[in-house]
């Protein structure tokens, strides 16, 4: 199963990763000052944004394998009445 996990988190990064759609995001005015600017700019506001996309995969990769290890621990108990 962990196995299945790791392809599931894989594909879904290539599939960000890849889409078009990814590489539309932001205003026109954002656009046009980062294009503006230098070389060293822009790849400081790609690895700025590769940063901050970090952690919150990590977050949410914590809680999905903690909500997989407790899966079971309520799975077969019946209600006391």
């Amino acid at each position: 199963m962990q196995r299945y996990l790791k392809l599931v988190v894989v594909g879904m990064v290539l599939i960000l990763a890849g889409s078009s759609f990814a590489h539309a995001q932001g205003c026109v005015l954002c656009y046009q000052n980062a294009a503006a600017s230098g070389a060293r700019i822009i790849a400081a506001l790609r690895s700025g944004i590769e940063i901050l996309i970090v952690p919150p995969f990590v977050i949410m990769g914590l809680a999905m394998r903690m909500a997989y290890r407790k899966r079971n621990q309520y799975r077969g108990e019946s209600p006391q009445s």
